[in-house]
Protein backbone atom coordinates (compact mmCIF):
# COMPACT_ATOMS: atom_id res chain seq x y z
CA UNK A 1 0.00 0.00 0.00
CA UNK A 2 1.41 3.62 -0.96
CA UNK A 3 0.96 6.94 0.95
CA UNK A 4 -2.56 7.66 -0.10
CA UNK A 5 -2.58 11.20 -2.49
CA UNK A 6 -4.25 14.29 -1.32
CA UNK A 7 -6.49 16.35 -3.22
CA UNK A 8 -5.24 20.10 -2.47
CA UNK A 9 -8.70 21.45 -3.52
CA UNK A 10 -11.34 18.54 -1.89
CA UNK A 11 -9.18 19.15 1.43
CA UNK A 12 -9.73 22.83 1.47
CA UNK A 13 -13.16 21.99 0.79
CA UNK A 14 -13.32 19.50 3.72
CA UNK A 15 -11.50 21.65 6.39
CA UNK A 16 -13.99 24.83 5.25
CA UNK A 17 -16.88 22.10 5.92
CA UNK A 18 -14.80 21.31 9.72
CA UNK A 19 -14.81 25.07 10.75
CA UNK A 20 -18.14 25.55 9.54
CA UNK A 21 -19.35 22.72 12.05
CA UNK A 22 -17.17 23.29 15.08
CA UNK A 23 -19.23 27.31 14.81
CA UNK A 24 -22.30 26.09 15.11
CA UNK A 25 -22.24 22.98 17.77
CA UNK A 26 -19.50 24.10 20.20
CA UNK A 27 -19.25 27.63 22.21
CA UNK A 28 -15.79 27.27 21.65
CA UNK A 29 -12.51 25.65 20.87
CA UNK A 30 -9.63 25.89 23.14
CA UNK A 31 -5.90 25.23 23.33
CA UNK A 32 -3.30 25.01 25.34
CA UNK A 33 0.31 23.57 25.30
CA UNK A 34 0.23 24.89 21.21
CA UNK A 35 4.16 25.52 21.73
CA UNK A 36 5.42 22.52 21.83
CA UNK A 37 3.06 21.29 18.77
CA UNK A 38 4.52 24.07 16.86
CA UNK A 39 8.37 23.07 17.90
CA UNK A 40 7.74 19.29 17.34
CA UNK A 41 6.57 19.71 13.97
CA UNK A 42 9.32 22.24 13.08
CA UNK A 43 11.08 21.17 9.28
CA UNK A 44 10.29 17.87 8.63
CA UNK A 45 10.84 16.47 11.88
CA UNK A 46 9.70 12.38 12.16
CA UNK A 47 5.97 12.99 14.06
CA UNK A 48 3.34 11.15 15.08
CA UNK A 49 0.20 12.44 17.12
CA UNK A 50 -1.78 10.38 19.51
CA UNK A 51 -5.00 11.46 20.90
CA UNK A 52 -7.66 9.79 23.36
CA UNK A 53 -10.70 8.78 21.42
CA UNK A 54 -13.89 9.57 23.65
CA UNK A 55 -15.62 10.98 20.76
CA UNK A 56 -16.91 11.06 16.97
CA UNK A 57 -15.52 14.70 17.19
CA UNK A 58 -11.88 13.61 17.52
CA UNK A 59 -10.42 13.14 13.59
CA UNK A 60 -12.02 16.96 13.11
CA UNK A 61 -10.14 18.13 15.85
CA UNK A 62 -7.23 17.00 13.76
CA UNK A 63 -8.37 18.71 10.77
CA UNK A 64 -8.39 22.24 13.07
CA UNK A 65 -5.22 21.83 14.61
CA UNK A 66 -3.23 20.81 11.25
CA UNK A 67 -4.95 23.58 9.04
CA UNK A 68 -3.74 26.05 11.73
CA UNK A 69 -0.30 25.34 12.92
CA UNK A 70 1.13 23.04 10.72
CA UNK A 71 -0.46 23.77 7.49
CA UNK A 72 2.85 23.09 5.09
CA UNK A 73 3.00 19.80 6.21
CA UNK A 74 0.94 16.65 4.67
CA UNK A 75 -1.52 14.95 7.51
CA UNK A 76 -2.70 11.48 7.24
CA UNK A 77 -4.41 8.88 9.42
CA UNK A 78 -6.08 5.49 9.44
CA UNK A 79 -9.47 3.88 9.46
CA UNK A 80 -11.13 1.16 9.29
CA UNK A 81 -11.38 -0.32 6.10
CA UNK A 82 -15.41 -0.85 6.27
CA UNK A 83 -15.95 2.54 7.62
CA UNK A 84 -13.88 4.29 5.23
CA UNK A 85 -15.58 2.95 2.47
CA UNK A 86 -19.13 4.74 3.75
CA UNK A 87 -16.67 8.10 3.80
CA UNK A 88 -15.39 8.00 0.33
CA UNK A 89 -13.85 12.19 0.66
CA UNK A 90 -11.90 11.15 3.32
CA UNK A 91 -9.78 9.06 1.06
CA UNK A 92 -9.11 11.83 -0.66
CA UNK A 93 -7.48 13.95 2.44
CA UNK A 94 -5.53 12.06 3.77
CA UNK A 95 -7.44 9.02 5.36
CA UNK A 96 -6.42 5.58 4.62
CA UNK A 97 -8.08 2.25 5.14
CA UNK A 98 -6.73 -0.38 7.92
CA UNK A 99 -8.27 -3.80 8.64
CA UNK A 100 -9.02 -3.89 11.93
CA UNK A 101 -8.79 -6.72 14.28
CA UNK A 102 -5.99 -8.53 11.80
CA UNK A 103 -2.39 -9.77 10.79
CA UNK A 104 -2.85 -8.37 7.76
CA UNK A 105 -4.14 -4.56 9.24
CA UNK A 106 -1.92 -4.55 11.53
CA UNK A 107 1.23 -4.78 8.60
CA UNK A 108 -0.94 -2.67 6.55
CA UNK A 109 -0.55 0.11 9.57
CA UNK A 110 3.18 0.01 10.39
CA UNK A 111 3.98 -0.11 6.36
CA UNK A 112 1.61 2.88 5.39
CA UNK A 113 2.66 5.05 8.76
CA UNK A 114 6.31 4.63 8.09
CA UNK A 115 6.32 5.63 4.69
CA UNK A 116 4.10 8.64 5.39
CA UNK A 117 6.17 9.87 8.22
CA UNK A 118 10.11 8.97 6.02
CA UNK A 119 7.91 10.88 3.58
CA UNK A 120 7.79 14.21 5.54
CA UNK A 121 4.27 13.58 6.21
CA UNK A 122 2.53 13.74 10.21
CA UNK A 123 0.57 10.96 10.96
CA UNK A 124 -2.35 11.25 13.52
CA UNK A 125 -3.74 8.16 15.69
CA UNK A 126 -6.00 7.17 18.47
CA UNK A 127 -4.17 4.01 19.30
CA UNK A 128 -7.16 3.46 22.27
CA UNK A 129 -8.61 1.47 19.48
CA UNK A 130 -12.40 2.97 20.63
CA UNK A 131 -14.48 5.25 22.10
CA UNK A 132 -13.36 5.54 25.72
CA UNK A 133 -14.43 7.92 28.65
CA UNK A 134 -11.82 10.57 29.12
CA UNK A 135 -11.98 10.18 32.71
CA UNK A 136 -11.36 6.15 32.19
CA UNK A 137 -8.20 5.41 33.58
CA UNK A 138 -5.72 3.49 33.33
CA UNK A 139 -5.53 4.14 29.68
CA UNK A 140 -5.15 0.74 27.64
CA UNK A 141 -3.44 1.24 24.12
CA UNK A 142 -3.13 -1.13 20.98
CA UNK A 143 0.53 -1.91 20.00
CA UNK A 144 0.51 -0.98 16.90
CA UNK A 145 1.56 3.54 17.85
CA UNK A 146 4.75 2.16 20.04
CA UNK A 147 5.69 -0.36 17.15
CA UNK A 148 5.25 2.17 14.64
CA UNK A 149 7.13 4.61 16.67
CA UNK A 150 10.31 2.17 17.70
CA UNK A 151 10.28 1.02 13.35
CA UNK A 152 10.76 4.77 12.46
CA UNK A 153 12.91 5.29 15.16
CA UNK A 154 15.28 2.08 13.74
CA UNK A 155 14.97 3.88 10.08
CA UNK A 156 15.77 7.13 10.53
CA UNK A 157 17.46 7.48 14.36
CA UNK A 158 14.67 8.79 16.17
CA UNK A 159 11.04 9.84 15.97
CA UNK A 160 8.92 12.32 17.66
CA UNK A 161 5.26 11.20 19.78
CA UNK A 162 3.16 13.69 20.29
CA UNK A 163 0.26 13.42 22.93
CA UNK A 164 -2.99 15.74 22.44
CA UNK A 165 -5.63 15.70 25.29
CA UNK A 166 -9.43 16.21 24.35
CA UNK A 167 -12.36 16.61 26.28
CA UNK A 168 -15.68 18.40 25.62
CA UNK A 169 -17.12 19.96 28.98
CA UNK A 170 -20.05 21.77 29.30
CA UNK A 171 -19.48 25.21 31.16
CA UNK A 172 -21.72 28.34 31.64
CA UNK A 173 -23.56 27.71 27.76
CA UNK A 174 -26.33 25.45 25.80
CA UNK A 175 -23.59 24.10 23.72
CA UNK A 176 -20.10 22.43 25.08
CA UNK A 177 -16.41 23.79 24.71
CA UNK A 178 -13.77 21.67 22.82
CA UNK A 179 -10.66 21.94 24.97
CA UNK A 180 -7.94 20.63 23.94
CA UNK A 181 -3.95 20.05 25.65
CA UNK A 182 -0.91 19.17 24.15
CA UNK A 183 1.40 17.38 26.44
CA UNK A 184 5.27 16.56 26.17
CA UNK A 185 6.36 15.06 23.51
CA UNK A 186 8.33 11.20 23.69
CA UNK A 187 11.29 11.38 21.92
CA UNK A 188 12.12 7.53 20.78
CA UNK A 189 15.23 6.80 19.35
CA UNK A 190 16.87 3.97 18.04
CA UNK A 191 17.09 0.63 20.06
CA UNK A 192 13.99 1.12 22.32
CA UNK A 193 11.78 -1.84 23.05
CA UNK A 194 8.35 -1.28 21.89
CA UNK A 195 7.21 -2.59 25.37
CA UNK A 196 9.01 0.48 27.04
CA UNK A 197 7.95 2.65 24.39
CA UNK A 198 4.01 2.00 25.00
CA UNK A 199 4.78 2.57 28.91
CA UNK A 200 6.14 6.47 28.34
CA UNK A 201 3.55 7.11 25.53
CA UNK A 202 0.65 5.86 27.66
CA UNK A 203 2.24 8.19 30.83
CA UNK A 204 2.18 11.09 28.82
CA UNK A 205 -1.37 10.94 27.62
CA UNK A 206 -2.20 10.74 30.87
CA UNK A 207 0.07 13.58 31.96
CA UNK A 208 -1.56 15.56 29.84
CA UNK A 209 -5.21 14.31 29.97
CA UNK A 210 -5.21 15.02 34.33
CA UNK A 211 -4.01 18.54 33.17
CA UNK A 212 -6.45 19.07 31.07
CA UNK A 213 -9.22 17.55 33.22
CA UNK A 214 -7.65 20.34 36.25
CA UNK A 215 -8.36 23.34 33.60
CA UNK A 216 -11.86 22.16 32.72
CA UNK A 217 -13.09 21.64 36.60
CA UNK A 218 -11.43 25.89 36.80
CA UNK A 219 -13.64 26.89 33.93
CA UNK A 220 -11.10 29.56 33.36
CA UNK A 221 -10.85 30.70 29.74
CA UNK A 222 -7.88 32.66 29.84
CA UNK A 223 -5.83 29.23 30.65
CA UNK A 224 -6.31 28.67 27.00
CA UNK A 225 -5.90 30.44 23.31
CA UNK A 226 -8.99 30.60 21.43
CA UNK A 227 -8.77 28.61 17.97
CA UNK A 228 -12.80 29.16 17.40
CA UNK A 229 -15.40 30.95 18.66
CA UNK A 230 -18.24 28.85 17.95
CA UNK A 231 -22.24 29.60 18.47
CA UNK A 232 -23.42 31.66 21.79
CA UNK A 233 -26.36 32.03 23.74
CA UNK A 234 -28.99 30.03 25.20
CA UNK A 235 -31.17 29.99 22.75
CA UNK A 236 -35.01 28.91 22.44
CA UNK A 237 -37.47 30.64 24.66
CA UNK A 238 -34.63 31.62 26.89
CA UNK A 239 -32.40 32.88 24.20
CA UNK A 240 -35.93 35.02 23.37
CA UNK A 241 -36.35 35.76 26.68
CA UNK A 242 -33.25 37.57 27.51
CA UNK A 243 -33.69 39.38 24.26
CA UNK A 244 -36.95 40.69 25.01
CA UNK A 245 -35.52 41.86 28.38
CA UNK A 246 -32.93 43.58 27.32
CA UNK A 247 -35.22 45.65 24.81
CA UNK A 248 -37.35 46.58 27.72
CA UNK A 249 -34.67 47.53 29.67
CA UNK A 250 -32.99 49.70 26.64
CA UNK A 251 -29.60 47.94 27.17
CA UNK A 252 -27.18 45.83 24.87
CA UNK A 253 -28.53 42.27 24.44
CA UNK A 254 -25.58 39.60 25.27
CA UNK A 255 -25.74 36.35 23.89
CA UNK A 256 -23.37 34.30 26.17
CA UNK A 257 -25.17 33.28 29.43
CA UNK A 258 -22.19 33.41 31.71
CA UNK A 259 -22.33 37.35 30.57
CA UNK A 260 -26.22 37.15 31.41
CA UNK A 261 -25.20 36.04 34.95
CA UNK A 262 -22.45 37.98 35.67
CA UNK A 263 -24.48 41.11 34.77
CA UNK A 264 -27.13 40.09 36.86
CA UNK A 265 -24.89 39.60 40.02
CA UNK A 266 -22.89 43.02 39.45
CA UNK A 267 -26.94 44.96 39.60
CA UNK A 268 -27.51 42.72 42.59
CA UNK A 269 -24.43 44.23 43.98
Amino acid sequence: MSTPKISGPVLRFFRRIVRGYFKRHFHGVRVTGVERFVVAGAGDTPLLMYANHGSWWDPMVATLLAERWMKARRHYAPMDAEALERYGILKRVGVFPVEMKTARGAVQFLRTGEEVVQGGGVLWVTPQGQFVDAQVRPLAFKPGLAALAVRVAASLGRCTVMPLAIEYPYWDERLPECLLEFGEAVVVTAGESVDEVQVRLIAALETAMDGLRERAVRRDPAEFEALIGGTLGMGGFYGLGQRLKALLLRRPYRAEHSAVVVNERRRDA
